[in-house]
């Protein structure tokens, strides 16, 4: 007999989502330019990162878009402890503003390798965004230079979090605890 997962609690809903997101574009905006590029990591990242980028965009900034993607995690709740690096940026990034957009910034250890891929690229500057910041019981570095939501300490599914690979496409925030 297959085993049953607990139902997902609603933690965020789709709309306090929109509004955090729109929240960090005002935030952001200011502080980018058009040349800016946007670099998702990948895959947890795409749903932020789309809806991030779009929102720039309503508040007038058109950054240039790519991608990193990276793993701590493949199928597993815990981190590996380990990166692995499936693709590298697709576009030079040499003199120019990278800001590296992720879903959760939890151990860290992803946006610290998206942040040494970038600087070793010749990026001007590294800025960071990630969606959920969740407590950790050590520092971390470096610390997102921007975070839209401080989570609490469960295991979290939807808009991009997955569980070994399922439920990313939830619109809403859950808790499967």
């Amino acid at each position: 007999m297959a085993e049953t997962s607990p139902t997902p609690t609603v933690l965020l809903s789709e709309d306090d989502i929109a509004r955090i997101v729109a929240e960090l574009a005002a935030r952001i905006a200011p502080v980018i330019d058009d040349d800016t590029v946007a670099a998702v990591l990948l895959t947890g990242g795409l749903w932020f990162a789309a809806d991030l980028t779009r929102a720039l965009s309503r508040v007038g900034r058109n950054v240039r878009f790519d991608a990193l993607w990276l793993s701590s995690y493949g199928d597993d709740k815990t981190s590996r402890g380990q990166i692995n690096v499936y693709a590298p940026f697709q576009r030079p990034i040499a003199g120019r503003r990278v800001l590296i957009l992720d879903d959760v910034f939890d151990t860290g250890l992803s946006l610290a390798e998206a942040v040494r891929i970038a600087r070793e690229g010749g990026a001007s500057e590294v800025l960071t965004c990630v969606f959920a910041r969740k407590p950790w019981p050590k520092p971390r570095a470096p610390e997102p230079d921007f975070v839209g939501w401080e989570a609490p300490n469960r295991f979290l599914v939807g808009y991009g979090l997955d569980h070994a690979g399922s439920l990313r496409g939830l619109p809403d925030i859950c808790a499967m605890d």
